[in-house]
């Protein structure tokens, strides 16, 4: 019985242009569903290359040779390291996938030379932002991280830093290699008791919170995105951006580099703080205005600094900042330790390897991120979404093309506790992809059909019943479009199809007002028929004599001797002089191929 019908937002917004139902093009499915090892805690479903042939990766920067050797088993890999921009370019259209580190900018320029080969970009590392994400999801191009493997390192890095700022290590170390000893100069602070802010609260920022508590230190930390129950966790307060900086003795900066963060420590900002606060960062060079921190050490606001990042790297020979005294600076050594690198070395390869081999990614940055218990559900509906995306399209028949279209989802459980992400882009992929020459993947689908004018919304039917399965069936309705098959048009006028998974199989179980019941594996014909005795056993000869294998047979009928819908599963296609002959039997008095 339902209870409740709850109406979804749309989830984009019309455009002037619409879809074009010319195209056909050949319906191959680019995913596949083994999962990546449990270890891994989200996962997304993203496209494969072809693997008719070894792809081809390019890594543009060192990468460990245990990463290395994963690749090499799986791929044909070009190790250029050093690479102009241009010469990126020239190299990137015979590539399937790149593998970068800090260093090299994957341009908008990059995905357009590659022509729609490039599949994946992998950062070795966990920052994102020398990668145009915008440009890749655009080129439906995958991008992945390795957030995980140097996360230790980096964080043990920041303390190492805020240890050796407070004694004044590195500036005691080098008198006394000149000969000097000046004990009284180099009088530290002690880190018991201090308050320090760690300003980004993510993995790096987390253990350095751990840490920097067995240092006996009052934490707090800012990130408007970091759950409460996390921090509390650890015994961290999260506060607001003005509190953390203007109350802390040491800050810690762990964010990453965007428009928003961007000079974020500024004159201003500065001003704001505790005088003789004492700044660590290990995170981008850009997030401080490196002219103003010079301007603040030297008017004693900020006592000390210890670098890691910097704007420009290396920076230049004369730099005020790196030559002040209070300054503490690294080359970028977060990530360098022997462990970390060959970590990040294969993690990125297990990552771009299961991309292009069509599993799923832990850690993509460009692509709907599901949690690994909600995948597990869903994944028996996820080709259901797909294939009913598939045939709803193609049903369609002339006239302005697809415009809206209204996904239901009937379940027992509550609104909140259904996550239909993964099964909104799956049928966006089925409707956008059999009438379109344009490549359509998970990255690109939303992209693609706001491109096209598509606009989706979604519906939820609660049930009543046991809320063990996640979804009972998932219904694709088309608006104010002609049919192909008239019978696919409901008793309110729109094209719908209805479908529901059984033993873990995808079946088709509604075309218009008709229950069917037919397998979405091959391909399918339906025929709207009088309902007679012998129709089957017609259609079936036909088949048969043009040797067409059916799989599944179905009808579904209004009353005995009215009219009828039966759903026909093939494994081949049959020719059009097979379909004609169907067409030709007296009681069929309409039919439709459709392929999967």
């Amino acid at each position: 019985m339902v209870n409740a019908i709850h109406t979804a937002h749309s989830l984009s917004t019309p455009f002037s242009s619409s879809l074009s139902l010319s195209s056909n093009l050949p319906f191959s499915s680019a995913f596949s569903l083994r999962p990546f090892p449990r270890r891994h805690r989200s996962l997304v479903f993203i496209v494969s290359a072809s693997l008719d042939a070894k792809p081809t990766v390019l890594v543009a920067e060192k990468l460990g040779e245990e990463g290395l050797k994963l690749l090499k088993d799986f791929a044909n890999v070009d190790c250029s390291y050093n690479l102009t921009p241009e010469e990126l370019c020239n190299k990137i259209s015979v590539c399937d996938a790149l593998i970068v580190r800090s260093g090299t900018k994957v341009s908008r320029d990059v995905f357009e030379s590659s022509s729609g080969r490039l599949k994946v970009v992998g950062r070795a590392g966990v920052g994102i932002d020398n990668v145009d994400l915008a440009a890749a999801t655009e080129f439906g191009c995958l991008v992945v991280n390795a957030p995980t493997a140097n996360t230790v390192a980096a964080a043990e890095h920041g303390i190492a830093l805020l240890a050796a700022m407070a004694r004044n290590v590195a500036q005691a170390d080098a008198t006394v290699k000149a000969g000097k000893w000046q004990r009284n100069k180099y009088v530290g602070v002690s880190l018991v008791g201090k308050r320090l802010a760690v300003m980004g609260f993510g993995k790096v920022g987390t253990e350095v919170a751990r840490r920097a508590k067995g240092l006996g230190m009052h934490v707090i930390a800012h990130d408007p995105y970091a759950p409460a129950d996390r921090a509390r966790a650890i015994g961290v307060e999260l506060v607001g951006f003005e509190e953390a900086i203007s109350t802390a003795d040491f800050i810690s900066l762990h964010m990453p580099l965007t428009p928003a963060t961007s000079k974020i420590l500024n004159d201003e900002t500065f001003a704001k703080m505790k005088k003789g606060v004492r700044i660590v960062n290990v995170a981008r060079g850009g997030v401080i205005d490196e002219d103003a921190l010079v301007r603040a050490l030297d008017a004693g606001i900020v006592a000390q600094a210890a670098l890691d990042v910097f704007t420009e790297e290396p920076p230049s020979k004369d730099s005020k900042l790196i030559m002040h005294e209070q300054v503490t600076a690294t080359p970028h050594l977060g990530a360098s330790t022997m462990e970390a690198q060959e970590g990040v070395a294969i993690e990125i390869a297990e990552a771009v390897v299961g991309a292009l081999r069509g599993e799923l990614a832990a850690t993509a940055v460009n692509a709907p991120m599901v949690p690994a218990e909600i995948l597990t559900e869903l994944k028996p509906f996820v080709g259901l979404a797909e294939k009913l995306g598939r045939l709803a399209v193609q049903l369609v028949s002339g006239g302005n093309g697809v415009k809206t279209v209204k996904v239901t989802y009937a379940s027992s459980r509550a609104p909140d506790d259904l996550d239909t992400r993964l099964l909104r882009a799956m049928i966006t992929k089925g409707l956008i992809e059999p009438i379109s020459s344009v490549f359509v993947n998970l990255v690109n689908a939303d992209f693609i059909a706001k491109q096209r004018g598509l606009r989706i919304t979604e519906e939820r039917v609660i049930l009543d019943g046991s809320p063990e399965n996640p979804l009972e069936y998932i219904q694709v309705q088309i608006d104010n479009v002609e049919s192909r098959f008239a019978s696919a048009i409901s008793d309110s006028g729109e094209i719908k199809v209805e479908g529901r998974v059984k033993d873990g199989v995808p079946h088709l179980t509604k075309v218009g007002s008709f229950e069917v019941d037919v397998s979405l594996e091959g391909s399918i014909i339906l025929c709207r028929q009088v309902d007679q005795p012998g129709m089957i056993g017609k259609v079936g000869s036909v088949l048969g004599q043009e040797n067409v294998n059916v799989s599944f047979m179905s009808v579904g009928r209004i009353a005995p001797r009215k009219q009828a819908v039966m759903a026909i599963g093939v494994d081949e296609q049959p020719r059009k002089e097979s379909l004609k002959k169907i067409g030709d039997i007296p009681a069929i008095e309409e039919f439709v191929f459709l392929k999967l």
